[in-house]
């Protein structure tokens, strides 16, 4: 990505336009006033040497120009930090809101560690660049062309040696700005392989543990961490390069004009005053000649965030809008019809056509790489298919409102993934009116009534990250309890009785038979208990269903099916 330009930023800062214009207005106020003070200088000295006294009107002038500049450079400064804070604000409000509206499979391409960095790190990496950036780049070359205009007028002779000093500094500091910005570049993706192997170690801690793989993991974080540390010193060792090339040139600039305008003052081509303003002036110019060049390498160091979270916002988000209601009478509830997927070159369903009642369980049975999560995944919404259609309530579900869709249908995952919070915030989070009756009643229904008696908090236990503080049979009843809250007309199950022990599968099959009575189960099953139970199973081979539909005749006519469900 080319160096980041000040319209390049202006997006960010919608809303906040007058404020910044506010504080540049206040800095470049303070920068002009803080101007004026060496030419208020000569006035004194040209005055006192003229008339025998020193001109008080003068040196009221020049105490206010301090005061003001004393006054309103903090204040615009306060104003930009504002500014910055509020864009970091904004931007990481638009990333959180785009990242979880993102494509599921686009989700599934990127690492979670590194996108958290882009929603974080990389905000805090463009403040910097937009208050310490285009502000300073404003004022500081508004300064740097007052003082150059002033300076001609004083003595364009001495102006002249000056110029070709700082000629060669900034030659220095333009070489080293395409070095910062791909070590900003660096830095920047670095630090999000760091958060995202980090991610990785403590996410899967307990594994890690067990594998006694701390020290591996350690390196693999610290790997990332080392990238991050060589970056930052390429940035710094760069950074100290154009800094010093700055204040060589001042302080170069400063020698060869005393000297130069002190034989001018001896042999009276130019007088103290012109001297001491001059002189004024080139110490004057130090400060936003720093500026600029602080504020070029804020850029090119901004660079690389402005890339990152550029990229975030363009991931393509789930499509919105559409048909909401206007159920087809008579049509089953789903309905899969000559459904095709591929992922990349490998075909996943070839024609899959089945349908659910609106009422029962439908299992859902095939080896491993089947496509029974992708089926899912379908009906959800989360992927599309490549031809084909899938019907809900009799509506093509690519024609209508994914919310509409969704609030239909309950999920349960394989895992059961609980959200950090209590028991009861997990329970109502698809359902956040649902009445204190209506918990009891999916508690009593998942067999969980009695866990929570137990519980020395109750319904206000702390579930713990991701539900660590309950078994996988525990969570598993508190995902299906959480999802029959919402009152889906059809539910998804994967693989609900993967995780229980015989006591607890016994009371999920108990309630999914319950539940089938009020709506429609769709379940991956690969536990017999689950199978046998079901109305009907669709058998998954060669991603299209067998044409048989019931488990008696599956087993009489399908060694393949026998040998799935472990059946002779």
């Amino acid at each position: 990505m080319s160096a980041i330009r000040p319209r390049d930023l202006l997006p960010l800062l919608d809303g906040r336009r007058r404020w910044v214009v506010a504080a540049i207005s206040l800095s470049l106020t303070a920068t002009l006033v803080g101007m004026a003070q060496p030419l208020l200088v000569g006035r004194v000295l040209d005055g006192a040497g003229r008339a025998g006294g020193v001109p008080t009107g003068t040196l009221v002038l020049l105490a206010a120009a301090f005061t003001a500049q004393v006054v309103l450079g903090p204040l615009g400064g306060f104003l930009l930090a504002r500014v910055g804070e509020g864009v970091v604000l904004g931007l990481r409000t638009r990333l959180v809101r785009r990242l979880l509206r993102v494509r599921v499979p686009e989700l599934d391409r990127h690492r979670v560690g590194d996108l958290l960095s882009r929603a974080t790190s990389d905000p805090a990496a463009l403040r910097q660049a937009l208050g310490g950036g285009v502000a300073d780049l404003v004022t500081g070359g508004i300064g740097v062309v007052v003082a150059l205009v002033v300076m001609a007028v004083v003595d364009p002779v001495l102006l002249l040696l000056v110029a070709g000093l700082v000629l060669l500094a900034a030659l220095a500091v333009r070489a080293t700005l395409g070095g910062i910005r791909a070590a900003a570049h660096r830095t920047q993706d670095a630090l999000g392989e760091l958060t995202a192997d980090l991610d990785r170690a403590l996410g899967a801690i307990r594994t890690v543990r067990a594998s006694r793989a701390e020290e591996r993991e350690s390196a693999r974080v610290l790997a990332a961490a080392d990238r991050v540390h060589r970056a930052g010193v390429r940035v710094a060792g760069l950074q100290a390069v154009a800094a010093p090339a700055v204040q060589l040139a001042v302080n170069g600039s400063f020698v060869v004009v005393l000297l130069v305008g002190g034989l001018r003052v001896v042999n009276g081509s130019a007088s103290v005053a012109e001297l001491v303003t001059f002189l004024l002036y080139l110490t004057y110019l130090a400060a936003p000649i720093s500026s600029v060049v602080h504020a070029l390498a804020a850029l090119q160091e901004g660079a690389g965030a402005l890339r990152r979270t550029s990229e975030v916002l363009a991931l393509p988000v789930e499509r919105s809008g559409g048909e909401r209601g206007g159920d087809v009478p008579g049509a089953p509830l789903l309905e899969l019809r000559d459904v095709r997927l591929s992922y990349g070159a490998r075909t996943v369903l070839d024609g899959l056509s089945f349908t659910v009642p609106r009422r029962g369980v439908v299992a859902l049975v095939g080896p491993s790489g089947a496509g029974k999560s992708t089926v899912f995944a379908l009906v959800e919404r989360f992927a599309e298919p490549d031809s084909g259609a899938v019907l809900l309530n009799g509506r093509d579900t690519s024609t209508v409102d994914v919310d509409w869709c969704r609030s239909r249908i309950g999920l349960v995952e394989q895992h059961a993934p609980l959200l950090h919070g209590t028991l009861l915030d997990n329970l109502r989070y698809a359902a956040q009116d649902a009445t204190d009756d209506e918990v009891q009643r999916v508690l009593r229904l998942t067999g969980l009534h009695d866990l929570v008696r137990r519980l020395p908090d109750g319904l206000g236990t702390d579930v713990g990250d991701r539900g660590v503080r309950f078994s996988g049979g525990e969570r598993q009843r508190i995902a299906i309890a959480r999802a029959l809250l919402a009152g889906p007309e059809l539910l998804l199950l994967d693989e609900p009785t993967s995780q229980l022990d015989a006591e607890a599968e016994r009371a999920v099959v108990a309630a999914i038979e319950q539940v089938s009575r009020e709506c429609a189960l769709l379940v991956i099953a690969h536990r017999f208990s689950t199978i046998r139970s079901a109305d009907r199973v669709v058998l998954l081979e060669g991603g299209r269903a067998a044409p048989d539909g019931e488990h008696d005749r599956l087993v009489e006519s399908s060694a393949f099916y026998r040998s799935l469900v472990g059946v002779r």
